[in-house]
């Protein structure tokens, strides 16, 4: 009753690839990009006693950049770097524009309370119009009759 697996079909069958077989990938010290099985090269710092005691690196170039004690995150291509200037998270920012709703919340603000706002709102431009010009003619008649009460 074992599973036979045939020559031609050994890498799509799920045989093939148990899960404890997979390897573990590394992140590299410097750059912070993955470092596959059998790539990249390790550093064991001998003069300084360090918190880590083996350091992996991706690329030589990482880890010269390491020993000339260049900040990662001012050099362009790393992952710190991109992670400080927030590039790349093109999904991230279409969530947020998505998410962003104008808010029409009815609140009451100097001198209206909500109901006066919410009929001010209902009334016809022409009848907004007509109290507009019809306070405007009470205005004018006061200071015609304060005008008036001075000169006499």
């Amino acid at each position: 009753s074992k599973a036979t697996v045939s020559v031609l079909n050994w890498a799509s069958s799920p045989v093939a690839t148990p899960l404890h077989l997979t390897m573990k990938k590394e992140i590299c010290s410097f750059s912070g990009l993955p470092i596959h099985p059998g790539h990249g090269k390790r550093y064991v710092p001998s003069m300084v006693i360090s918190t880590k005691p083996v350091l992996p690196f991706g690329t030589a170039k990482a880890c010269t950049l390491f020993l000339k004690k260049r900040n990662p995150r001012k050099i362009r291509w790393t992952v710190g770097y991109r992670r400080m200037m927030k590039k790349g998270n093109q999904e991230e920012m279409q969530r947020r524009r998505a998410k962003k709703i104008k808010k029409s919340a009815n609140r009451a603000y100097a001198g209206a309370d909500v109901e006066t706002i919410q009929k001010r709102r209902a009334e016809k431009p022409a009848d907004r119009k007509a109290a507009r010009s019809a306070a405007l003619a009470e205005v004018k008649d006061r200071k015609a009759k304060a005008k008036k009460a001075g000169k006499k």
